[in-house]
């Protein structure tokens, strides 16, 4: 038996609010919308949507990772969008931008 991941989905009270400002972040379209469920067509990551009654508390326990060849650039697209910068890391030979989309649910870009 071997599992394969499909699918990214991230708890949110308003799914389709928060796919549409996913979907021009990413530069994708919805693909499908179940009403309280909706997926994005972000290829090869597919990333769904899907409305819960709670409001998010604390820190994600997962997330999800971007990388981009301008980071810097992509971040302060992003915070144009309304995202909101929580921090900015450093390794050796590694930067990565963490930060919170409009629901404040976390992602990083590396560059």
């Amino acid at each position: 038996m071997a599992l394969s991941a499909k699918m990214i989905t991230i708890d949110c009270a308003e799914p389709r609010e928060l796919a549409d400002w996913w979907a021009q972040a990413l530069g994708v379209e919805v693909a499908e919308d179940f009403g309280e469920f909706v997926i994005l067509a972000a290829r090869p990551l597919v990333l769904g949507f899907q409305r819960v009654p709670e409001g998010k508390a604390g820190k994600n326990r997962v997330h999800v990772d971007f990388e981009s060849p301008d980071r810097r650039g992509e971040v302060d697209r992003l915070v144009k969008l309304g995202a909101k910068v929580v921090g900015e890391h450093t390794a050796p030979g590694f930067e990565w931008t963490t930060l919170q989309d409009p629901a404040g649910n976390e992602f990083c870009v590396s560059g």
